[in-house]
């Protein structure tokens, strides 16, 4: 087995509005703020730039033969079953045509660890606990 570098790209849905996509921009920050030289980079399914494709192909580019995708999305709905695998399988054939070999893994959504899902819980109980008008 060879050795080669590895990125991770961070996949989220993607929109037009520039508020919906400013979260995600400060989160690849503080991400970036723990990581000790690790390339971690943020992509967009569709509606909004840098394109998963875009950003594969340019880390490709780069040297790395190892691509982790870490989807941040709540659950794996249509698009991370269907359209992302089918974009990652189009994706491959295209970098073996260019002489780019490549290995791209899709990990399961991030909304299922086990941490988010705990953290959601914990935010509810206490809206809830604090909200004067919800009866016990």
């Amino acid at each position: 087995m060879t050795d080669s570098k590895t990125a991770t790209l961070l996949l989220a849905h993607g929109s037009s509005d520039a508020n919906w996509l400013a979260p995600f921009s400060d989160l690849l920050a503080n991400i970036r703020k723990g990581l000790d030289g690790e390339r971690v980079e943020l992509s967009y399914m569709e509606l909004a730039e840098p394109s998963m494709e875009g950003q594969i192909i340019k880390l490709a580019e780069e040297g790395f033969g190892h691509i982790d995708i870490m989807p941040l999305f709540f659950a794996a709905g249509r698009h991370l079953r269907k359209d992302v695998p089918g974009q990652i399988e189009a994706l491959q054939t295209t970098l073996t045509e260019r002489g780019l070999e490549v290995t791209i893994e899709l990990h399961p959504p991030v909304g299922l660890e086990p941490e988010v899902t705990d953290a959601l819980r914990n935010i509810v109980i206490r809206q809830v606990n604090s909200d004067p008008g919800v009866s016990a």
